[in-house]
């Protein structure tokens, strides 16, 4: 299970790749057209804003799977063991309640937008929206999975805020005694 997981996540690194450099690509062809040539392309700042949209997306699920997201630990990992399971499953809690919030306001924008495109792509706008669910869906699954971790397997708090891609001689990541 852990190397179908680990393939899924490496797919995300790889789309989150692709979307950077479509973005980058894109707008700096732009760029040289308007400048160069004195044309620009209509359909540029579209797939600008779609790369960046999908890249936000997926880095979201990517920070929220390895712990890098905006997480400060220095009040969590002072207190007491107890105070730090309370402390982290509130919010992994919150993280589930306000996942489902955006999940449940993205579907809506899904159904209503349904019909739309945008202008200069034709790209149908609800797939952004899609994207949104996809987003809620992840984190509250991985948040759930951190749940699970930090009751069934008893894993220590200090061991789940830790980014899981450390490397060695990252003293953020060393175990604070």
């Amino acid at each position: 299970m852990n190397s179908i997981l680990n393939r899924l996540f490496r797919v995300i690194e790889i789309l989150i790749a692709i979307f950077l450099g479509g973005m980058i690509l894109v707008t700096f062809l732009n760029v040289l057209g308007r400048n160069l040539f004195n044309i620009g392309f209509v359909w540029s700042e579209e797939i600008a804003r779609l790369c960046f949209i999908f890249l936000v997306y997926l880095g979201s699920i990517e920070a929220m799977r390895d712990n890098r997201h905006l997480l400060i630990d220095t009040f969590l990992l002072k207190l007491p063991k107890i105070g730090q399971t309370a402390v982290y499953a509130l919010t992994q809690l919150c993280a589930i309640y306000i996942m489902q919030i955006i999940t449940r306001g993205a579907w809506g924008l899904v159904v209503q937008n349904r019909h739309n495109v945008w202008i200069a792509t034709g790209f149908p706008s609800y797939i952004v929206h899609l994207f949104g669910c996809i987003l809620g869906v992840s984190i509250i699954l991985i948040s759930i999975a951190n749940l699970v971790r930090l009751f069934y397997f008893k894993i220590p708090v200090a061991d789940l805020v830790r980014m899981r891609g450390s490397t060695g001689g990252n003293s953020d990541n060393e175990k604070i005694e």
